[in-house]
């Protein structure tokens, strides 16, 4: 493993915040949050969703953000160095980093596509006259029966088996959907070009490193709440807002008594800040190791929050606008995750003055709230390689640049089947199991290597040795017994509720389901086996002394110096230490990592350096 001399920091910590937040304020803010605020009991649902944000939230924030910046390390090298026989769960969440890349893509693929649809005189989802529109396409004035007795036309009414134009625009324009995951079809050129140019701007956003992603991360980090602000000031001018908003605040106390509610508060919190995915340690981990890590928590623990609550605000106003134009109740438009995005929000585009513009400067924020998080999942798997193979790099690649160029053409390749006829059931199943299903069981396992085998007190100490004060008695609590109790419990929560994944009534075959677990299999595997491999690595001659080093953090650069004494070492300001011969033992990259070994030490034994 290379050591951490050479890494490089962020420019400043202003960066470092935005990257992390555009990281983790992303498309879930936006198409999750208000929809799980309105069934879960609306008002009533901010309780236990700030309880858990201050509970389980921000503490794994802190946590994850003081071991990426103490250990200098991605996650599988931040948790080998805290407890070798947990690594599997670093290892697992770089599987799910990449297996994120591969598909979230193309949720900003659509975006794109959306977006350059807008540039026409007018939006293509506004009625059914193009030559794309299926047979079901309904605007209330295609549909029409001319009487050959009297002359007079009728128009149909909408039945449920019609489409609106939004819905046929996203199924027969977008997708040109299939009957089902098992009829892929042919693969979408248009899609498959823009996927192409997304992966380009990820490769452009991150080759250079964190100093040239910081520079990106000042537009694609703070446009969105621009245009969110916008479509709040606009959507409660227009006429029905008032409701849509009643719905997304006025309390139902009731639901607060249904774990359901809970579960959903919990998940959410843990999802919008991205805890378990890797982002936050390997972003951290190149902050300087006196960056003051408390600070940049609370910060982002705010900045998410509030997103959800200005998206939520801004979207349930616009849903009220879209009722109060048909007629109906807002129950009946209100839709979660690409539906929410891709049908209803067009759809209300349509009725609004300037709807080009509007439709434009939505679409491009979710390409920004999208991109941010895309390249920071990246990140974690060039990081992760260059920390643990970086001479092969050298060796083979020679660049970083040629690294990030082959994990993102290997990335957009394993991505193409998203975009053929029947990518949308492809992309359903993946985003279902690569993440949801593995992702507590391995924050699980990730919070308690940390917390219980490395110890909450030690990282107590980890952070107080960087920062100069220890962090506040309730993080230690919550690392130590909450947070992990609430994790266990949506983890079980999840298990005994689980059903076979179906999506819009479409049931998958059994073989579907079946690649589904096996997706999911490729992170849940990489903990145990993780274990077996770091029993059989560790010193010790008997089963069980190897089982018990395997679970002692590896020393630090500091403490490796001072346990391994046979000679006195002698501190040099220009050199760093020298034992008495002269022979350079170590280097600190940081001048004032080993202030209290400046005085002579036991002498150290050169055979086990």
């Amino acid at each position: 493993m290379t050591g951490i001399e050479n890494r490089e920091t962020w420019s400043r910590n202003l960066e470092y915040l935005l990257a992390t937040a555009g990281y983790a304020v992303g498309l879930g803010n936006v198409w999750r949050f208000p929809y799980l605020c309105y069934r879960s009991g609306g008002g009533a649902f901010l309780i236990p969703f700030l309880i858990m944000l201050v509970l389980c939230g921000i503490p794994l924030l802190y946590m994850e953000m003081a071991v990426g910046q103490y250990t200098q390390r991605g996650p599988i090298g931040a948790i080998a160095k805290l407890c070798p026989f947990f690594k599997g769960a670093g290892i697992a969440t770089v599987v799910i980093s990449f297996l994120f890349t591969t598909y979230y893509n193309v949720i900003i693929t659509w975006a794109f596509y959306y977006l350059f649809s807008s540039f026409t005189s007018k939006l293509p989802w506004s009625d059914c006259s193009h030559t794309w529109n299926s047979e079901k396409c309904f605007d209330g004035s295609n549909k029409t029966v001319i009487d050959t007795d009297t002359g007079a036309t009728y128009v149909i009414p909408r039945d449920n088996n019609s489409l609106s134009p939004t819905e046929d625009f996203y199924e027969q324009r977008l997708l040109e959907k299939s009957t089902g995951i098992d009829e892929p079809g042919i693969l979408q050129w248009d899609l498959s070009l823009i996927l192409l140019m997304c992966w380009v701007l990820v490769y452009f956003c991150i080759w250079k490193g964190p100093r040239l992603t910081g520079k990106v991360v000042y537009f694609t980090a703070t446009f969105p709440y621009l245009v969110l602000v916008t479509l709040l000031i606009r959507g409660v001018t227009l006429p029905g807002a008032i409701n849509g908003i009643k719905y997304f605040i006025v309390p139902r106390w009731e639901l607060l008594l249904d774990a359901n509610v809970w579960v959903n508060a919990a998940a959410q919190t843990f999802n919008s800040l991205g805890i378990a995915f890797g982002g936050i340690i390997t972003m951290s981990s190149y902050n300087k190791r006196s960056n003051k890590i408390i600070k940049d928590v609370l910060i982002i623990g705010v900045v998410d929050a509030v997103t959800c609550l200005l998206a939520g605000f801004a979207i349930f106003s616009i849903l009220g606008y879209l009722a109060h134009n048909q007629g109906k109740d807002v129950l009946d438009v209100i839709k979660e995750g690409p539906g929410l995005v891709f049908v209803i929000y067009p759809e209300a585009f349509t009725s609004m003055p300037v709807s080009q513009l509007f439709s434009a400067l939505f679409f491009f924020m979710l390409v920004c709230l999208g991109i941010d998080s895309q390249f920071a999942s990246t990140e974690v798997i060039v990081t992760t390689i260059q920390d643990h193979f970086g001479s092969q790099v050298k060796k083979y690649l020679y660049r970083k640049e040629i690294l990030v160029l082959v994990i993102c053409i290997i990335s957009f390749l394993c991505g193409l089947p998203n975009v053929t006829q029947g990518g949308i059931y492809f992309f359903q199943l993946i985003d279902y199991y690569a993440a949801a299903m593995s992702l507590m069981y391995l924050a699980f396992f990730e919070v308690i290597a940390i917390t219980w085998f490395y110890g909450a007190k030690r990282l107590a100490k980890n952070i107080e040795e960087m920062n100069g004060a220890p962090p506040n008695i309730f993080f230690v609590v919550c690392w130590y017994g909450i947070s992990p109790l609430l994790i266990f419990g949506i983890w079980m929560f999840s298990l005994i509720q689980y059903k076979p994944f179906s999506v819009a009534g479409y049931t998958y075959p059994g073989w579907a389901i079946g690649l589904g677990w096996f997706i999911a299999g490729l992170s849940i595997i990489a903990i145990p086996a993780a274990m077996v491999h770091s029993v059989i690595k560790a010193d010790g001659k008997s089963l069980w002394q190897k089982f018990k080093n395997s679970l002692k953090p590896e020393s630090s650069d500091s403490e490796q110096y001072v346990q391994n004494r046979d000679i006195p070492l002698k501190h040099n300001a220009e050199n760093g230490y020298h034992a008495n011969g002269g022979g350079m033992i170590y280097k600190p990259n940081y001048a004032s990592e080993l202030p209290q070994y400046e005085e002579e030490v036991k002498p150290l034994n050169y055979k086990q350096v």
